[in-house]
Parts: C-alpha cells; sequence; structure tokens
C-alpha cells in the first residue's frame, strides 16, 4: 500500500461569508492548526455580540480559534509561533498581517482574492467590479508581503458577472471557485511545481471599503449606471434615496424606457418606474424605513404612491 501523503499544517485566516468554502476545502485536504478570526463584534439592531460566520462554522468543525483584536500583538504571534503552521491561507480576513506573521510559515501566507488582480485592489473588490459595469471578474490567489493585494500571483480564474447579478450572488459564487482554486494552489505549493509571477503594475485599480453615504442614489446619473449601484451594493450598504422624508433602500431594479425629470415617478404599471438622468428605473424590490424588504406590488398596496411625485 502507499503511504497516505503527509498533510500540511496549516493556519486559516478569515472573517467573512466568502471565507466559508475556502475554510472548507482547505479543511477538506489539510490539518487546520488554527482559525483566526475577528473578535465578535455587536450587530443587529439589539447591537447584541455575535461571532463572525468563520467562528460560527469553525465551532461546528471543532477546529481551535484564535480571535486577536490585532494580529500585530507580540502575545498572538508567539501562541502562533508555538503552533509551527507551514503555510497560511487567508480569505477575507479583515486586518493586515505583519511580517513577523508573513515570514513564520516556510510556504508564506497566501491570500484568496475576489478579483483579477492587479485589477480592484482592496476591500470591495466584486462589489466595485459590478459598479462599474463590468462583465467579467474572477479570482486571485497571490503570496503575500506587506503590500495591499500587490503579492505575486499563483493562480487566477476569470468568472462572468450575470446581467442582473448583485454583489451578494457573485460573492457566494466567487467564494465557491476561492474553494476550488486553493486546493489547486496548495496542491502546487506542495509538489513545488506553482511558479509565482509579478502583478502588471499598469492594470492596477483600487476598491475601497463602502460608506453608508456611498449608497446614496443620484438619480441625475443614467439609469444603467444606477442599476449597477443597486447591485454592487447588495447586502451592504445597500443604495437608497429618500421618500416623504423616510430612507428608502432599493434592492433590485431593470432598465426601464421612458424618461422625464430625475427622480421623478413616471409609472406604476409593471413597477414603480423612476426616471434618471438618462432613461429610468424600475424599482422591483424595495424597504421603507423601519419596514421589511418586500417586492414593489406588496409596497404598492401598502403606501399611496403618486404619478409625478420625487424621489431623492
Amino acid at each position: 500500500m502507499n503511504p497516505q501523503p503527509k498533510k500540511l499544517r496549516i493556519c486559516f485566516m478569515g472573517t467573512a461569508a466568502f471565507a466559508l468554502p475556502v475554510l472548507q476545502a482547505v479543511v477538506a485536504a489539510e490539518e487546520v492548526v488554527a482559525v483566526v478570526t475577528q473578535p465578535d463584534r455587536p450587530q443587529g439592531r439589539g447591537r447584541e455580540m455575535a461571532p463572525p460566520l468563520v467562528k460560527a462554522h469553525a465551532l461546528r468543525l471543532g477546529l481551535p480559534i484564535m480571535q486577536p483584536e490585532r494580529v500585530k500583538d507580540p502575545l498572538f504571534i508567539a501562541q502562533l509561533a508555538e503552533l509551527r503552521p507551514e503555510l497560511i491561507v487567508v480569505a477575507a480576513f479583515g486586518q493586515i498581517l505583519p511580517a513577523a506573521v508573513l515570514d513564520l510559515p516556510p510556504l508564506g501566507c497566501i491570500n484568496v482574492h475576489p478579483s483579477l488582480l492587479p485589477k480592484y485592489r482592496g476591500a470591495a473588490p466584486f462589489q466595485r467590479a459590478i459598479i462599474q459595469g463590468e462583465s467579467r471578474t474572477g479570482v486571485s490567489i497571490y503570496r503575500m508581503d506587506q503590500g495591499m493585494d500587490t503579492g505575486p500571483l499563483l493562480l487566477t480564474r476569470e468568472v462572468e458577472i450575470g446581467e442582473a447579478e448583485t454583489a451578494e450572488e457573485l460573492g457566494q459564487r466567487l467564494a465557491e471557485v476561492g474553494g476550488e482554486l486553493v486546493k489547486e494552489v496548495i496542491k502546487g505549493l506542495k509538489a513545488g511545481t506553482l511558479k509565482p509571477r509579478p502583478q502588471d503594475e499598469k492594470g492596477v485599480s483600487y476598491a475601497p471599503l463602502f460608506k453608508k453615504a456611498d449608497g446614496l442614489i443620484p438619480w441625475q446619473e443614467a439609469a444603467d449606471q444606477i442599476r449597477n449601484r443597486i447591485r454592487g451594493m447588495v447586502p451592504w450598504p445597500v443604495a437608497y434615496t429618500m421618500w416623504r422624508g423616510k430612507m428608502l433602500k432599493i434592492y433590485r431594479g431593470r432598465i426601464g424606457g421612458a424618461s422625464g425629470f430625475p427622480g421623478e415617478i413616471i409609472s406604476l404599471d409593471s413597477g414603480i418606474e423612476v426616471a434618471c438622468g438618462t432613461g429610468s428605473l424600475v424599482i422591483e424590490e424595495l424597504q421603507i424605513e423601519g419596514g421589511k424588504r418586500i417586492g414593489w406590488k406588496e409596497f404598492c398596496r401598502g403606501h399611496r404612491l403618486t404619478l409625478g411625485e420625487r424621489l431623492g
């Protein structure tokens, strides 16, 4: 009988939903000596303390968990060193790793990033790709250095963006691709067959984290731009406008063919059609401040909308 290949001792670092399929792929193939994630934070209207999604999943898998407030903390670094990881895998973690962590494992640290680097370096890559009207994005896995998503590439895979796809939907697909890709990268690292290649600095662009104010809809923009903004901001911060002194969040809409004054409600026939700078947006799913996310028909039954009324 052939002996089983030795499993790598891997430390996994991740926090958000994107990291879950990547963690699952690593657990299935190698030995995870620890899962490092962000501390529990207050969430929801009640601001009750809640664990990150990765922590909850790691608990179900029975994996050791570490939650440093700062990964630069010498005590955390010492504890990590005691685990003797051979490789650190990072996905949607949320903290910058110091040199003391990057230099710790013999095979280095790799990051699973949801864009085709060097495009859209930063915290909101596929969301910004949707907002910019891109038709394709992807997943890149690179060897980390001290820059922000600047390390040499190990493997990339392109993914087509659906014409009506939201960032929430695209993120789930990219996460699954990330899980598949990380298995290939780990296999290549173990075999010594992967050769890192530097990123092309000519194609660099950035995707900073959203602020709540970024969601405000400028109705003077073209309808396709507004629709892309809406798609790219689900599930957070969610594109919004104001209506009768209340915030109105918009989750889904399609392009219409009518025109009017920007922000004006011009039809209620097949959706809440609102004029834009060019063309119109037909709102299909929305949420009034203090209410729940509902379809346009239910919204119209509960609220008396008026043609000619303006949003914003």
